[in-house]
């Protein structure tokens, strides 16, 4: 068998190894999504660290979202790794860039016109990627999400995820305790603080966020109003309103049905908290540091690229046995090519990204936030129904912030310096 293989053309070798390689990678991931499976059925009670502050309801509901995400993750995945298999194995990619040259062909644009047919056959892989991935985005949205109460959109989901976020309204932060406190913490770091903004991110999801954006000395704080408790629409709702005997009688059979204490969102302090772990990346370089990796991992990228695209073996592994299009080149050395350095890549970031959240985590303990922040994260968790327990090797591939115990531990432990 080793001599067969061993005696086929480089194209061949260069085809089936992408495709072992993409099997490979599917099970391991499999795999360890196995092990995780197995924490969140095997994991029945709150770990000791939690008891004070996440009830056993709140952590049941974690546990089955989390269960329900990862088993819909193994058919999804599966599927998309078969339908990637049989585009390959039928030629699906050779086949398309013929469709988008009859297409052009019709227009009155020839083989020469490869910028015309490469951007006809974007339109149809985008279409049929579209058309394939609709389902499974909408079960993962109206059924996953809507059934564990995170799902606020409209119908069209296409509006809800890529056009509604442009238009997200962002208001001031009001002047006030808050505001002053945010102020003062980012002068004492020489942050340059020019606004701070409140987004309704509500309309979209009930998952809580706050990220900082901007350049040079034109910094900008935006907080989600979910992650604030006096700001989250979803802490309203329950209030009850003056009305007549029988609305006021309807509201506290409502209010009975709803689980007490499940108000979303931090106080201030831990606002303040949160924020100063957001800080904590830009005082000590993280954005930076992540932008020159970035830059680098580019040019590397884009030279090899240049050492590869006259390769003509790559175009016929593929079914190109004419032609060599730029952006098939471009497909088949990023997409399948690259596919090894990119996993390691990957797990590489990752473990560079939970260094990195330690060390933001270090730098508000050291502000004088430690029990503040220990609450938030819980909090947050708690919120975006998090599971807080962990495969150690499931986390180590996929966890680009280290498992909330963890981080919990290593915020009561001996500082680091």
């Amino acid at each position: 068998m080793l001599l067969e293989i061993l005696a086929l053309p480089v194209e061949d070798k260069i085809f089936y190894a992408v495709l072992v390689f993409s099997w490979t990678v599917y099970i391991w991931e499999a795999y360890l999504a196995y092990r995780q499976r197995k924490i969140y059925r095997a994991t029945m009670h709150v770990p000791t660290e939690l008891g004070k502050i996440m009830d056993s309801e709140t952590f049941e509901k974690s546990r089955l979202y989390q269960l329900d995400k990862s088993n819909f993750g193994f058919w999804s995945g599966l599927y998309s790794e078969a339908e990637g298999t049989l585009i390959l194995l039928l030629g699906g990619i050779p086949f398309l860039w013929k469709v988008s040259g009859i297409l052009t062909a019709r227009f009155g644009f020839g083989a020469e016109y490869e910028i015309s047919q490469s951007l006809v056959f974007l339109m149809l892989a985008t279409l049929f990627s579209a058309l394939t991935g609709l389902p499974w985005s909408l079960y993962s949205t109206f059924v996953i999400e809507e059934k564990h109460g995170f799902n606020q959109q409209i119908l069209v989901t296409i509006y809800a995820d890529y056009i509604a976020p442009l238009f997200d309204k962002f208001t001031p932060l009001p002047d006030g305790e808050l505001k002053s406190a945010i102020e003062s913490m980012a002068k004492s770091i020489y942050f340059p603080l020019t606004k701070i903004y409140v987004v309704e991110g509500s309309k979209r999801s009930s998952h809580s966020n706050a990220y900082f954006y901007g350049f040079f000395k034109n910094k900008r704080i935006v907080l989600f109003d979910t992650l604030l408790e006096d700001y989250s629409p979803l802490n309203k709702s329950g209030e009850k309103e003056p009305g007549t005997g029988e609305e006021n009688e309807a509201a506290g059979n409502e209010s009975k049905s709803k689980p007490k204490n499940k108000k979303q969102g931090c106080s201030n302090p831990e606002v303040l908290a949160v924020l100063g772990h957001e800080l904590g990346h830009w005082k000590l370089g993280h954005t930076v540091k992540n932008i020159v990796i970035s830059q680098m991992n580019s040019f590397l990228c884009f030279f090899l690229f240049a050492v590869l695209i006259g390769r003509k073996e790559l175009f016929i592994a593929f079914g190109f046995h004419d032609t060599q299009p730029t952006l098939i080149g471009l497909m088949i050395i990023f997409q399948f090519i690259f596919s090894p350095y990119n996993e390691l890549l990957s797990f590489c970031l990752t473990v560079l990204s939970r260094r990195f959240e330690f060390q933001a985590d270090a730098f508000a303990r050291n502000m004088g936030r430690s029990s503040e922040l220990y609450s938030a994260l819980i909090k947050l968790n708690k919120d975006n129904l998090g599971f807080p327990v962990a495969d150690w090797l499931f986390s180590m591939w996929h966890y680009s912030h280290p498992p909330l115990l963890e981080r919990l531990r290593a915020l009561t432990g001996p500082k680091q310096d």
